[in-house]
């Protein structure tokens, strides 16, 4: 194998307390829990799955406790290594709990946040 056929990937952090994404997704398409790993026996027709990422990473454990205790969502997957949220639901349990984090953590953490975006 040649040099120039090698790639080298550099990822890097920033200390900080910050929202960097908070996205949801409304009435995802089906394949899209499917390779996510997510519940297959998801009513699509009225779900929604949100993404937070979070930095520092160890945020995503309280964002989840947040989501679980603010709205009926459920916590598809948290990484407490990298600061990644998922929650599915249904589109308003969804949104609810997203808001629910970006005030907590913005009013009572300190942290800058994103605008939550939608699609």
């Amino acid at each position: 194998m040649e040099l120039q056929d090698k790639m080298r990937i550099v990822q890097e952090l920033v200390p900080g307390k910050q929202v960097t994404l908070a996205h949801i997704i409304a009435n995802p398409d089906p394949v899209l829990y499917k390779k996510l790993g997510l519940d297959p026996k998801t009513d699509y027709a009225k779900s929604a799955i949100g993404i937070l990422t979070v930095s520092p990473a160890e945020t995503a454990v309280i964002a989840a406790d947040i989501a679980i205790k603010s709205s009926g969502a459920d916590v598809g997957f948290v990484d407490r290594f990298t600061g990644t949220l998922i929650i599915t639901g249904t589109v308003s349990s969804v949104d609810a709990a997203m808001t629910a984090i970006m005030d907590y953590v913005q009013d009572k953490l300190g942290y800058a946040v994103v605008e939550k975006t939608r699609t």
